[in-house]
This record gives C-alpha cells, sequence and structure tokens, in this order.
C-alpha cells in the first residue's frame, strides 16, 4: 500500500471492469489482452496473492501492476507484527480498515500486495515482510534486487502464529 497520499489513486469497486476484473486462479493483468500473463519474479506465471483479505492494486487478488498503480504494489508479502507497526511508524498504516477503497486493515499473517518501495525500506530497517516470490510481480525487481527478495522468501504456514515465533 503507498502511503495515504496515494491511497485516493486506489480503483474503487465500480472502476474494476474488463481486465481488471476478478478472475481467481489466474492473474490477469495489462498484458492479459495479447493473451500473455503477468510473470513473477523467478521468470514464471504470476500466481495469486490472497483473497481473505482480497489484495491486489486491481483487488484482484494478484500483485498486478499497470500505468494507474503508481506506488507499484507488486511484492506479494506475508505481513507480520514487526512489519506491520514499521509500516505504521513510516505514515503507511496497514491495519486500519478503510472500507471505501475495499481495505479490510491487515492483521499478522495477512498476505497482501505491498509497496516494493515500503517493502525495501522495511528491509533497511530490519522489519521486513516474508515474501512470497511465485506470487510476486516481475516489476518488482525494478526497485529490489531478487537476491534480496529470496532472503525473505517463505511459503505460506499452516498458522499465521508461526509468523510470530
Amino acid at each position: 500500500m503507498a502511503a495515504r497520499g496515494h491511497i485516493a489513486s486506489l480503483p474503487t469497486e465500480s472502476t474494476l471492469t474488463g481486465h481488471h476484473a476478478r478472475h481467481w486462479g489466474r492473474c490477469t493483468g495489462l498484458r492479459d489482452t495479447a493473451g500473455m500473463a503477468d510473470r513473477n519474479v523467478l521468470g514464471g506465471e504470476l500466481e495469486p496473492c490472497g483473497d481473505d483479505p482480497v489484495t491486489g492494486f486491481y483487488r484482484d487478488g494478484c500483485c498486478t501492476t499497470g500505468p494507474e498503480d503508481l506506488g507499484s504494489h507488486t511484492i506479494c508479502a506475508v505481513v507480520t507484527a514487526e512489519f506491520l507497526n514499521h509500516q505504521r511508524r513510516i505514515g503507511n498504516d496497514l491495519t486500519t480498515p478503510m472500507p471505501q477503497f475495499r481495505f479490510p486493515g491487515l492483521v499478522p499473517g495477512d498476505r497482501w500486495c505491498v509497496t516494493a518501495a515500503n517493502w525495501l525500506r522495511a528491509h533497511h530497517d530490519g522489519a521486513a515482510a516474508h515474501v512470497v516470490l511465485a506470487s510476486t510481480h516481475e516489476r518488482a525487481l525494478d526497485i529490489v534486487p531478487l537476491a534480496v527478495l529470496r532472503q525473505h522468501a517463505v511459503d505460506v504456514p499452516a498458522s499465521p502464529a508461526a509468523l510470530e515465533e
């Protein structure tokens, strides 16, 4: 999520149409019109990040991106309390619900498409969230090196409590 100054640019339910509509099981981004799926940082087809809560700049469950996504919400993070606290400290409150933007507020263990710049800042500050590489859009590599993302790569554990250990 971008800092509050960028939240106004998030799409609302009425603006989610066409190629930004929800297609569970497949991430269809702007390039889908050419029959090509978006790619992840490993070079494979981008996999969904999360549907509880529904994530993604376009609220399609995927970390797809496009020209409207000025914050590059491309990293599929499994958030921890430490990451959420860090984000609040830098002015990016990810825990307070904002229903007008279909944002429920996050809790540790949620999977969420976060901005590459804010994730990188958390990494530099020692508070990076875990990353699901198969669900992280290749455009994240414009900001964060793959080697850094790999340091935080995780398979999603069966219980969110495992993230706080």
